[in-house]
């Protein structure tokens, strides 16, 4: 890999980490399992950065966090948050970019980008409940690991497709026609 590729490679990275950590902040409590804006920008990463690069900047934001950068929610950090009853949300953001990374290019449609980002929440929920559920039990996990959770998954996998989806919509002219594509020299 030649060192400028390498390097806004890594920047891609770190980026990524940091924009889950500043998301991290924007956080509702709801019991055990706060609702934070982590999965709207992780979603988001992942769809515009591909696989390879969101589960590298997944993995840089939780190792910055367990070395102690105040990186997840409420501003917590350590191996305890990581290891903890919600532990596995975390965990679940490295398979929810893997996923959203890898199938989001080939979703053609709106409909089919929002499946993408609606199976991405689903695989941050998943783990996180069953972890969870080491704690309360999977009847206690649940409720608040899940059901309490719905409303903001739906709403953060709808704006993250419809940001995925303009973004990824080739420019127009102010027109709202697309642009002249030339194969030639303009005739006067």
């Amino acid at each position: 890999m030649r060192w400028p590729k390498f390097l806004s490679t890594m920047g891609l990275v770190l980026l990524g980490s940091w924009v889950l950590a500043l998301f991290a902040r924007v956080e509702l409590s709801l019991g055990p399992v706060p609702v934070t804006g982590q999965t709207l920008a992780l979603l988001i990463f992942a769809a515009l950065a591909g696989a390879r690069i969101a589960v590298a900047a997944v993995a840089a934001y939780l190792l910055q966090g367990v070395l102690g950068a105040p990186f997840f929610a409420g501003g917590a950090s350590g191996i305890a948050v990581l290891t903890g009853p919600t532990g596995g949300y975390l965990l679940g953001f490295l398979l929810a970019a893997a996923a959203v990374g890898a199938l989001s290019s080939r979703a053609r449609s709106f409909p089919g980008l929002l499946a993408v980002m609606a199976l991405g929440h689903l695989v941050v929920l998943v783990p996180g409940v069953l972890r969870l559920s080491m704690k309360l039990g999977l009847g206690g996990a649940f409720e608040p690991g899940f059901l309490r959770l719905l409303p903001g998954a739906v709403l953060k996998t709808a704006l993250a497709a419809a940001v995925v989806w303009l973004l990824r919509r080739p420019s127009t002219g102010r027109s709202g026609a697309a642009p002249r594509t030339s194969t030639g020299p303009r005739s006067p």
